[in-house]
Formats: C-alpha cells, structure tokens, sequence
C-alpha cells in the first residue's frame, strides 16, 4: 500500500482482515504452545495490521534495511503478535509461528535480538518508549532521515516510572518522528488497570508532557489510519495514539474477561474461535503490497547495526609517571574526548553530572554527539540501548552509585547484547565525605554478574584513558569503573593494556604472597610491597584492571608462584567484587585466600580516612599477609 490517504473500501476491507489473520496466528500459535498471551494480542490487531501493512514504510524480506520505519514492541508479552505480523507481511512461513515458544525456536515468550527484526530484547515493561526515544533521536538529529519510529506499549506499563521519564524527554525534544500507541485494554494480570479506560485522563497527561494525544477507537480501522496520518503529518512534538481496545477481542466468551491474562485457549476453545474469526475471511488481503521505504530501491542492502568503523589513530594518554595525580574519571573523560573526532559512532549520554564524570570534555569536542539526559538513568540507558540497536557507540555516563536506578534495563542490554558502555565514577567509599548513599559499593557484583558484559577497572589516569578506547572498540555491553580521588599516575603513555590481561607490577623468583588490587587499593598495595620488601617479605603485586574476562592464566602462575596464599584487596563491599573474581578464577588450584573489602555500610569521612577505617588500607594489607605467613 503506498499510501494511507484516501483508502478505497478494498483497502480497508484488506487491512480488517489481515488483523483477523493476526488474531487467529496468536491463538493457533499459544494454543500450539500451551502458554502465552493471545488476550493481549487480540486486543491490539487491529493498530498492528494498520501499521504493518498500511502506515509503516518497510522491506519485510530485509528488516535491517537502514531505512525502514521501526516498530518497538514494548509490550513484549504480546510478541506471538509482533511473529505473527512479520510472517503476514512475508518475513517468513507463517507455519513457523506454531514453533512457538519451543527451545529449538528463536520465536520465544518475549522477543529477543536473535530475530533480525527485534532492535531490542523487551518484556520487562515499561523500557520499550525509551528504547524508541533513543532509536527517533538517533535518525532525526544524527542522521537526518526520514525513517519514523512507532513504539506499542500497553496500559499496564504506563503506571512505570521509566515510561514517564521517556515522555519528559521526548516531549521536550520535540521528537517529531516518534509515535507511540497505548493499547488500552484496561484489564492488567491480577486485575483492572489504574485508568482502566478513562482516555481523557491519559489525554490530559500525555498532553501536559508535550506530546500530541489522540484518543481513538483502536478497533476502528479508519479512525486508527486518521489518528496515524495526524501522527506523520505533526513535526513539532511527538505524538500518542491512545487506543481504547478490548482484551481478548474477537476471541469468543474471553473478550473482555479479566481472568483470561497469560492464559492459552484450550484446543477445543481455540478451534471454535478460529472457525469463526475465519468465516470473516474473504481472502481479499492477500492483495496487499509491501509500502516499500522512498530512499532506497526495495530489495537494496543496509545494516541497521553495521555502524562506522573507528579511523586510525596515533593519540597517546597525556600522562607521564611520576606525574601529577589525576583522578581514573578525568583519564575516561580526556580519552573520551579524544575518541570524539576519530570514531563518529560515539555518543555519550550523561545524568547531569558532566562536570563530574569529564564527559564535559566530549561535549566540547563533539556537541552534536553529547545527549544531556537529566537526572533520569532509566530512560537514558533506554535511549542508548535504542541508539546501540541501530549502530552507535553509546557511552551512559553517571555516579556507580546511581546506576542501580537503572539495573533491569542495564540487564536487559545484557540479553540484548548491545554495545553500550556504562561509565560508573565516584565508586567505593574513596569518594570521601558524600556518606554512603553516594559510595558506588556493589556495582561490580551488578555488572559481573550479567551475561556478556566486560567489566575494566582502572587504577590510574593512564589506564583509565586506555580503557575507554578498549571498550569503544569491544563489541558488546562493558562497564568501566573510575574513582574520583586524584590518584598517582603508574604507567607511562606508551604502556598498552588489553581486555582479558593484568598487570604484574612486582615480582621476584621466591614471592611469598600474591596481592591483588584493582583502581584506588593499587597504589595501597604497593606501599605494602614497601613496607614488606624492608621486613624481609618478598610479595607479588597484581594491578587486575580487566575483572570480566579474568587474567585466569597470570593469575594462577602468580598464586602458585607465591606458595598459594592470595590477599585480594578493594574499594567494594565484599561480596561479589574482585576478591569472588580472583577466587573463582582459581577454583581447581591449592590456594589461601584472604578477602579485604568493605563489610558494613560506611560513613562520612576523609577518603584516606575512610580507607583505613574500613579495612582496604596499605597497613590493612600488610597485617594479612603477616597473619597468613605466621
């Protein structure tokens, strides 16, 4: 269809009757599965079949075409719906659909990025709007295309903050190429939604954050087309199509029962339903065309995720050892600036702490690539996620501490497998007299503890400028740990470092102990390589710098070199931090180990205070290897 204006009864009739398709695949497909959500899939068709196969301009047999429209399914539980779409628009066999759910199949419960048309794993609700925040604003002021991006969501999730966060940012950015739909069913899981169906409420709201609301029958064909046509026709704000619907529409006795959440229809329920949706076939929709993007020739190639490779470059940390001491967040934020020019993919996204995590530095170098994202971290890792989907570097930059805000959306990265780079400054308690509500002390646990994430924890400004580059260049999601305390430069400019590698900064032939330490604890650990070496102690000293992936290798020919006794040292409480790391790289190997870390909440203080009141201090070190010699 090429275009919405001035639909002809064919064309309706064509539209009516590819949401009925849509609605028999969820219900064979579920049913075929025994689990799913064909409720909430029924209930929004008829948006689906009106954007599939009449608003959005798209190649369904290349979906990564650079050029299509988006779609964000941020109600990702109504993904038979999402397939079921595809395979109507001739992605692939629709008999692939009663694959279902089953654990040789890539159509599963939720959708996730191992579908070339799914930008980003989504189910855990309310991150879908900021996903296609990140996706608009990327085509829009980046690469000034023409492509719209339309987001489903459902009313439950609208109760989540994260989707108001989104709507702030959007609505004063004046996101003109994105659309987003509410389907408002008004039944939730266990009950009725808050609104249930009071549009004029979502209106007022919607309306008062700056987009453009309109409320519609969302089982009305034509009056979805005339709300969508508004929609692409308004360029001066973002725009809500707040769709009254019915949960379980057309499904028989369940539409509109609030029991019937999360639940398959029996084979016997699901044939009678399906005999009778199929008896409002006429086969008329199979006339329907591909509404092809006008920038590319259809069938043309283009990678959505294929990015812009970094150019050569023979830039060098500014720091020399011995120097003046410089905090690891200013070596990220000078390395940041200086990644700006040579790789066009960056963008960096900051919780209005600039001056604080140096990415101020990147702004200054590449304004049009910095995004001010306030004090919302949800919707910026949101936003990053959106932007990495389609190909960017994107660098979340905030307080360690205040990346738990947004953790489920940080983990769902982590199942999409995103590139995006989380920068965590003013970790442990060396940030000094903040108090504990500021001190980053379990977001190494957080970050190691998700799949496919990186985790580099530097120790000097060197290091620190050394890393940001690695990660920039490392495909997948990473997170990078920085101090805020000036802190002794350690390795000159030429000193290379590597994903996966430590550094051994003391050794001799017959150490008698393996100290390991990671960004602040470093420079503690080797004045106890002083202190010991004038006892008669010979140690080795390990900077650890890549937690995930673990040296293995180095770190179990140190700790047999040493005789097996292993001091780990850090600025994070003990659990879950880099003593559990070394650790369990050392699982099979003869060893003693000894954990100094942070074991209670701490306080307000002095930085060097604070690192010997809680036990990670030079003096701290030394009692453990005394006591574990002895």
């Amino acid at each position: 269809m090429a275009t919405t204006q001035n639909l002809n009864a064919l064309q309706l009739e064509i539209l009516k009757e590819k949401a009925v398709r849509l609605r028999i695949d969820s219900v064979r497909a579920t049913t075929e599965a025994g689990s799913g959500h064909p409720t909430s899939c029924a209930s929004a068709a008829d948006i689906v079949s009106v954007l599939f196969y009449a608003v959005m301009r798209f190649d369904p047999r290349n979906p990564r075409r650079t050029d299509n429209d988006v779609f964000v399914l941020s109600k990702g539980h109504a993904a038979p719906l999402l397939y079921a779409a595809w395979a109507e628009a001739g992605a692939f066999s629709p008999e692939r659909l009663l694959s279902l759910r089953k654990i040789e199949s890539d159509l599963e419960g939720h959708p996730t990025p191992r579908l070339p048309f799914v930008d980003v794993a989504t189910g855990s609700l309310g991150q879908g709007l900021s996903v296609g925040v990140g996706i608009a604003l990327d085509a829009k002021d980046l690469r000034h295309s023409g492509q719209r991006v339309y987001v489903l969501m459902g009313d439950g999730e609208s109760a989540e903050g994260s989707a108001w966060e989104a709507a702030q940012w959007a609505g004063l950015h004046r996101l003109g190429n994105l659309c987003a739909t509410i389907d408002i069913n008004r039944l939730g899981q266990s009950q009725p939604t808050m609104l249930q169906h009071d549009l004029e409420t979502y209106r007022r709201r919607w309306d008062a954050f700056g987009w453009q609301a309109l409320p519609v029958d969302g089982h009305d064909i034509a009056a979805l087309l005339a709300a969508y046509r508004q929609a692409s026709d308004t360029r001066d704000r973002p725009t809500i199509v707040l769709a009254h619907t019915l949960k379980g529409k057309g499904l028989g006795a369940v539409e509109d029962d609030e029991h019937w959440h999360g639940k398959a229809l029996d084979r016997e329920t699901a044939n009678k339903v399906v005999a009778e949706l199929r008896k409002q076939l006429t086969g008329a929709d199979a006339q329907w065309e591909p509404n092809f993007p006008a920038d590319l020739p259809a069938g043309s190639a283009g990678s959505a995720g294929s990015g812009q490779p970094r150019a050569a470059s023979d830039a060098k940390p500014p720091y020399e050892i011995g120097g003046k001491e410089t905090a690891t967040r200013k070596g990220f934020g000078d390395g940041l600036a200086a990644l700006a020019p040579v790789d066009s993919r960056v963008v960096v996204l900051d919780g209005d702490v600039k001056n604080s995590t140096h990415t101020e530095e990147f702004e200054k170098a590449a304004p049009d690539r910095f995004i001010q994202g306030y004090i919302a971290e949800q919707n910026m890792t949101g936003m990053a996620m959106g932007m990495a989907a389609r190909g960017r570097v994107p660098f979340v930059t905030t307080f360690a501490c205040f990346l738990t805000r947004a953790y489920d959306f940080i983990r769902m990265t982590a199942i999409s497998n995103l590139s995006v780079k989380f920068v965590g400054t003013h970790a442990g308690i060396s940030i000094g007299e903040d108090g504990p509500s500021q001190m980053g002390l379990e977001d190494l646990a957080m970050m190691c503890a998700e799949p496919n994430f990186t985790v580099l924890y530097p120790s000097d400004a060197t290091s620190a400028w050394r890393a940001t580059w690695l990660v920039a260049e490392h495909a997948g999601p990473c997170y990078l740990r920085t101090g805020r305390p000036a802190s002794p430069i350690l390795y000159g400019p030429n000193e290379q470092f590597a994903i996966g590698k430590c550094k051994v900064l003391r050794k001799s032939g017959n150490d008698r102990a393996l100290i390991v330490a990671a960004g602040v604890t470093v420079p503690e650990a080797l004045r106890a390589y002083e202190t010991l070496q004038e006892q008669g102690i010979p140690v080795r000293v390990i900077d650890l710098f890549s937690v995930r992936p673990i040296d293995r290798e180095e770190l179990i020919a140190s700790a047999r070199d040493a005789g097996g006794l292993v001091v780990t040292v850090e600025d994070h409480y003990e659990h879950g931090g880099i003593g559990d790391a070394v650790f369990a790289a050392l699982a099979g190997e003869r060893f003693r180990g000894y954990k100094l870390g942070v074991r209670e909440i701490p306080r307000s203080g002095k930085p060097a205070e604070l690192v010997e009141k809680f036990g990670i201090d030079h003096r701290r070190i030394v009692s453990a290897v005394q006591s574990a010699i002895a």
